[in-house]
């Protein structure tokens, strides 16, 4: 994921459609996130925080991509607080 240049959505879709046949959803990405370790969560949420704090394109496409990750990582952080509620 390094020296990846796509953004966190992409990549997971990416992934997704390597290993399952069809791209993910921004909604299956979210369920998916519950399935990580606590490494592997909260990682994720750096890269996506470090992919929203960087610039905005004005774009029609750019704005809905990130309002897109910014659902995203408010689901992803949900999921990863319950988790570590839980102690999980």
């Amino acid at each position: 994921m390094s020296d990846d240049d796509r953004d966190f959505v992409e990549w997971a879709t990416s992934v997704a459609e390597k290993l399952h046949g069809k791209p993910m959803t921004t909604e299956e990405i979210a369920n998916n996130f519950a399935l990580f370790g606590l490494q592997k969560r909260a990682a994720a949420l750096e890269r996506l925080d470090t992919e929203l704090r960087g610039e905005i394109d004005s774009s029609p496409h750019g704005l809905r991509r990130r309002v897109e990750l910014m659902a995203l990582r408010k689901k992803m952080c949900g999921v990863h607080e319950a988790l570590r509620k839980a102690r999980r």
